[in-house]
């Protein structure tokens, strides 16, 4: 993780400060007009909702660049750094929001995506608390379509799961990451102290029915400090800050039946990794590399090294923190396991202005060949074509990262109701409509009466957002909602409430 940026300073950094101010909606004013301006700027960040009142996610901005594909659901981990709330969020490619889960304090959601598991679509994601130095102490959580949390991931041997990465496989475990923290390595081959204080990193595999541990992979029984590229800056005593992260352990996924691929942002190297005994295989990039790496396939300070088989290889390619490129790029790599040859089959970067990521970021290859990039502590993501044009563009205007971002498909049925706010209007009221993580609401249907049990239809309105504004002539003074799908099924009916 790194520094949280403000929307003036990512303008700034790809524009002029003058179109940071603009973006802020920022006009030169005198000092009695600060505050005012101060809170129009906020609430030009965020998206308020009536009927929801408790929800303030950030306002997310979509460019079209291209044909849409088949995919129409953007998932988004969105870390708060700043006003409203941070959460896990759910957007169609029209740019409304479609579910926002908030935050609690203490509490982000991060790496949230849609998996399989039992053969059905679920949301999972990390929850927990992000420590300095940029790893998370947590749990992985598993919901389901109605978002119902169906199982909690705890790691084992006295560890918390780690935000870095939490896949379900097909047989039903979870790989998660995790980092152990000792304070008494021997650092002295780095200059530092025999007792000194250091991160490893651990993979483990647990099966999410009944919480066992299958396998476990810590780093300091297979890779030594000198692979690693980060430079050793002292003890615990001398900058107080956070232990020695030489490895850094921030992806883990599944290569074959027998094997694993686990990748270390501080050793620029993904690891092939024997389930039944840990053993390395093979090296691919960094310092002991087993592979020659062709023009324009190293990467350094990585993220999401995914395996597709077939000898394809994607990896998120920071370039930064130190940098060591100009942009950073998701890459597609060709693997010649028998040649032992890496060659690059493309690399995306960030259209128009070059972005280069300190950390996070994430590159999903999806099954007609398109890319879809999260570029890291940059609040941008983009889908590309199979040729490389851009198809897709946003920005949470806001400045927030989502550490990964996802495309994908999604049906959501929640189990809560509706939600219904009224305002009185000249002739009679404005109903504000909303069903946070519903997918399949064509209508809305307005109902009104002088009580609970006389309510007739007074209006309707097709779904226009999160909120839709329903203008009727009734003034109740209860009102209630109904949804409908696009075939006229009701699908479920809010609460009734009275209009002040």
């Amino acid at each position: 993780m790194s520094e949280n940026w403000t929307r003036r300073q990512l303008l700034q950094r790809s524009g002029t400060a003058a179109a940071a101010a603009a973006g802020l909606g920022l006009v030169a004013c005198g000092t009695s007009n600060a505050a005012r301006t101060g809170r129009a700027a906020t609430s030009n960040l965020l998206q308020h909702f009536v009927s929801r009142p408790d929800l303030t996610p950030p306002k997310v901005s979509l460019i079209h660049a291209g044909p849409q594909g088949k995919l129409q659901y953007l998932f988004l981990g969105v870390a708060q750094s700043g006003p409203g709330n941070g959460g896990a969020m759910i957007m169609n490619t029209d740019g409304q929001l479609i579910w926002f889960d908030p935050d609690s304090p203490g509490q982000s959601k991060m790496d949230f995506q849609c998996q399989s598991y039992q053969g059905k679509p679920v949301l999972t994601w990390f929850q927990g608390k992000v420590v300095a130095g940029g790893h998370g102490e947590g749990v992985g959580v598993v919901a389901n379509s109605s978002y119902q949390t169906v199982a909690v991931i705890d790691a084992h041997d006295g560890l918390k799961v780690d935000l870095h990465d939490f896949v379900v496989t097909p047989r039903g475990t979870a790989l998660v990451t995790a980092f152990r923290t000792l304070d008494d390595f021997d650092l002295s081959s780095l200059g530092g102290p025999k007792k000194g204080w250091l991160l490893a990193g651990v993979a483990q595999e647990i099966d999410i029915a009944t919480g066992k541990l299958l396998f476990q992979w810590d780093s300091l029984d297979h890779v030594g400090l000198p692979e690693s590229y980060l430079k050793y800056t002292g003890d615990r005593k001398s900058n107080g800050a956070k232990p020695f992260d030489y490895f850094h352990i921030n992806s883990i996924a599944e290569y074959d039946d027998e094997h694993l691929m686990i990748g270390a942002r501080n050793t620029w190297c993904v690891y092939l990794v024997k389930r039944s005994t840990g053993a390395i295989v093979w090296r691919l990039n960094g310092k002991y590399t087993d592979f020659t790496m062709g023009p324009g396939s190293r990467f350094y300070w990585q993220h999401d090294a995914r395996w597709h088989g077939d000898g394809v290889l994607t990896v998120f390619d920071d370039g930064a923190l130190p940098k060591e490129e100009p942009e950073s790029r998701a890459l597609i790599l060709n693997v010649d396991t028998n040649a032992m040859l890496v060659t690059l089959t493309r690399a995306y970067t960030h259209p128009g202005v070059p972005v280069l990521a300190r950390a996070m970021g994430n590159a999903q290859l999806l099954p007609d060949g398109r890319m879809f990039v999260g570029w890291g502590t940059n609040p941008y993501f983009s889908e590309f074509a199979p040729d490389g044009k851009l198809i897709l563009g946003g920005e949470l205007v806001r400045g927030d990262p989502t550490y990964r971002s996802f495309i994908g498909d999604w049906t959501g049925r929640p189990v809560e109701p509706p939600a219904v706010a009224v305002r009185r209007r000249g002739g009679g009221a404005t109903v504000y409509a909303s069903w946070n993580g519903a997918t399949e609401v064509a209508r809305w249907t307005v109902l009104a009466g002088r009580s609970h049990a006389s309510m007739t239809q007074v209006g309707s309105a097709p779904w226009a957002g999160f909120e839709t504004a329903i203008p009727v002539s009734s003034s109740g003074p209860y009102f209630a909602v109904q949804p409908a799908d696009a075939a006229g099924r009701v699908l479920s009916r809010s609460a009734p409430v009275r209009m002040a």
